[in-house]
């Protein structure tokens, strides 16, 4: 069964709406809206089972902070996995430009997460530390390389990166890995809802922190980039927030060659090769 037909199935003569972003990524997610009752839902449809089996487990890890997904109902057994949440809003941060006070919330809201126990989420002793970014960054600077023309990164601008030092890390704990602007829901209230939990796990703070205020100011400027953080309690050094902008930029185009998620060529990474180019002027200068 496709997605479309288990929302059909699912949405039993209801009125319902396919919200997933267009995109030619492997595997991906679906999402729709379901009206039912005078109120609406959402159904999440898995790309693999896998997914649904990650984030019902951190969901449940969390279940007690006020940011995260209400899960509804659900069926890791099916093919594909779903999952039924309430609806957590309409907006999202990167649709609230200006919006400093919603920033704040979500800052708030990622805080909350790095404070819970992280034994809630995983077994895990170490998870992603120092050694594993230290590791991991230059395999990600060797990989690039691979796809240089790809995504119109030269040789002069990939030394560059290379040059690099990793960010610097503290210890691990809960994390999302992936806090985009469109990952912060907002109701009608101005509540915030973090959602997409595949990814969680125990990882440095400052990941989710500069990837997720990075993102922000390139979406909404940089007045909500800085409300966020003021949210959070923390704002990264400059030199830090460089560092960690590499390692993100890096993986999102590496991501993104390798599923070949454009037919646009090198114009459709512009901004992110822009983004690196920014920093790596700023480091230098």
């Amino acid at each position: 069964m496709d997605a479309y037909a288990l929302a059909e199935r699912i949405a039993a003569g209801d009125r319902f709406q396919d919200l997933t972003r267009p995109t030619k990524s492997l595997a991906r997610n679906h999402h729709f809206r379901i009206w039912r009752n005078g109120t609406s839902v959402l159904l999440k449809v898995y790309g693999t089972p896998a997914r649904e089996r990650r984030e019902s487990h951190a969901i449940e890890a969390f279940h007690d902070l006020a940011c995260i997904p209400v899960r509804i109902d659900g069926s890791g057994d099916e093919e594909p996995a779903w999952a039924l949440f309430e609806d957590p809003g309409a907006w999202s941060l990167g649709s609230l430009p200006g919006n400093p006070d919603a920033a704040r919330r979500a800052g708030a809201a990622l805080r909350s997460v790095h404070e819970s126990d992280p034994k809630a989420l995983t077994n895990l002793t170490r998870g992603i530390d120092a050694e594993w970014v230290n590791v991991d960054f230059a395999s990600a600077m060797r990989r690039l390389a691979r796809y240089r023309g790809r995504v119109g990164i030269d040789a002069e601008l990939h030394a560059a990166m290379v040059a690099v030092p990793p960010p610097k890390t503290s210890e691990p704990r809960a994390c999302h890995t992936d806090p985009t602007p469109e990952h912060f829901v907002l109701d009608e209230s101005g509540a915030v809802t973090l959602i997409d939990w595949e990814w969680a796990t125990l990882a440095p703070p400052e990941w989710d922190l500069s990837k997720a205020a990075w993102l922000l100011r390139i979406r909404a400027g940089s007045a909500a980039a800085d409300a966020l953080q003021e949210g959070y309690g923390r704002t990264l050094d400059p030199v830090e927030m460089s560092r960690w902008i590499i390692y993100h930029a890096a993986m999102l185009l590496i991501y993104e060659a390798e599923q070949l998620s454009s037919d646009a060529g090198v114009h459709s990474y512009s901004d992110t090769v822009e983004e690196i180019l920014r920093v790596i002027e700023g480091t230098a200068s």
